[in-house]
């Protein structure tokens, strides 16, 4: 059986909804789950050393929540008032929260400025895309293309393990809407955003490294 998606109607409005719903979900429930399970070790033993542990892994996953919030409010949530704009020194703060760590660098080459709402959500998922290229970590460089409140974006994934992630660059085509799940409504919701702000979203291999950029619809 083919993973290609097939071609259908697109969700409606509150098929969307519910999908991206479910999507964040899926990212807070490990950290949330963690909190609880550090709790449940904390009441549960009279260790000094299992207390400790359960104190340290409360500390990092409700970090790990708060950060993931922060990224999710602007990336899929209204931030703001319609035509509102978006501080790029803000996306940055909070990329770096959620998705830099040990393993992951950011490597930030965007002017301090002024952008409008759905142009910094679509680099906040762009991002999400890219870091699923690098599974075992690497570095996201991000450039823009273009200069002023219509540039585009660029980033580069690079990696020792990096790659294509799986089914993506078909999710991320409007034409495959009938085939968006909760797992695929990320990408999907990526190329509607691209599609407003009159993009298209393509990924690209290169030696140890994909790269995820906007370009023109024409």
């Amino acid at each position: 059986m083919s993973d290609t998606p097939t071609p259908g109607p697109a969700p409606d409005a509150i098929e969307l909804a519910a999908l991206m719903c479910s999507r964040v979900c899926h990212d807070l429930i490990n950290p949330i789950g963690a909190i609880v399970n550090g709790l449940e070790v904390f009441d549960s033993s009279n260790k000094e050393d299992d207390r400790e542990f359960a104190l340290d892994l409360i500390r990092k996953s409700a970090k790990s929540t708060s950060a993931r919030l922060q990224f999710c409010r602007i990336a899929y949530g209204a931030a703001g008032s319609a035509g509102s704009q978006i501080d790029l020194g803000e996306a940055q703060k909070i990329s770096r929260g959620h998705l830099e760590d040990e393993k992951t660098k950011i490597t930030w080459n965007l002017p301090h400025l002024l952008m409008a709402k759905n142009r910094v959500k679509l680099l906040l998922n762009m991002l999400v895309i890219a870091q699923q290229a690098i599974p075992r970590g690497g570095e996201l460089i991000i450039d823009p293309v273009g200069e002023g409140e219509t540039m585009g974006f660029r980033i580069r994934a690079a990696g020792t393990y990096a790659r294509e992630p799986q089914n993506i660059a078909e999710q991320l085509k409007i034409e495959n809407a009938g085939s968006v799940t909760a797992h695929g409504v990320q990408p999907y919701y990526t190329a509607l955003l691209a599609q407003a702000c009159g993009f298209k979203v393509t990924l690209a291999p290169e030696t140890e490294a994909v790269v995820v950029a906007t370009s023109s619809m024409s």
